[in-house]
């Protein structure tokens, strides 16, 4: 049931969210997942919780959780529950979309670390260039795609940028109505395609390449 306005101005207004605290992922091997993020991309492991049960549903299920501390204080997390079993990707969603990002300082930081990931025999794609931000991105020991970014535009772009993203969702999210009723008609069956494209130099490389 939705609150009435009376029951809405009532609220709070929601706190500000400073920073990202922590995202946590399976792990098949602690030590094997330590070494990548310690060794090779230089994350110190900052914290471990040791349990026999959830604290957040009290079910029983052991575990060591360790977290890996980033330098504006936030973390990425793990859990080993001691079976050596690695996370399963999902069966609906292309391996590429699900991913973390890492902000770099410069493109000579991501250019050296993508030269110490390969010298790890770590596979990497690019550097890609996303316009505002270019990036390489390869998996961790358990399956996870990660990506390295280093910002391109300044301050201004990505601030001009804000004022247009609510209208181009609103767009996006309307386009997406009428193809549910499309579809549910039975009029469409491919998925629905934005209504811009930011990268068409992506898809002549591929058309390009097609050719050839």
């Amino acid at each position: 049931m939705s609150n009435s306005p009376r029951e809405a101005t009532a609220l709070p207004a929601p706190p500000p969210i400073q920073q990202l605290h922590h995202y946590a992922y399976r792990a098949r091997d602690a030590e094997e997942t330590r070494h990548f993020y310690e060794d090779i991309l230089g994350l110190p492991l900052y914290h471990i919780i040791q349990s026999d049960h959830v604290p957040s549903t009290g079910e029983y299920c052991p575990y060591t959780h360790f977290f890996f501390r980033l330098q504006d204080g936030s973390f990425i997390a793990f859990f080993d529950l001691g079976d050596d079993v690695a996370a399963e990707p999902s069966a609906n969603t292309p391996r590429w979309v699900n991913h973390i990002a890492f902000r770099l300082d410069s493109i000579g930081q991501l250019e050296a670390m993508k030269v110490r990931l390969q010298a790890s025999g770590i596979e990497v794609i690019g550097v890609t260039d996303h316009h505002i931000f270019k990036s390489i991105y390869f998996f961790d020991p358990n399956g996870i795609r990660l990506e390295l970014s280093a910002q391109v535009a300044d301050e201004f772009q990505m601030l001009k940028e804000s004022t247009t993203a609510h209208d181009r969702l609103n767009e996006w999210t309307a386009r997406k109505q009428l193809w549910r009723q499309e579809r549910a008609a039975g009029k469409v069956a491919a998925p629905l395609k934005p209504q811009q494209n930011d990268r068409p130099e992506v898809a002549a490389r591929a058309a390009q390449k097609d050719r050839v």
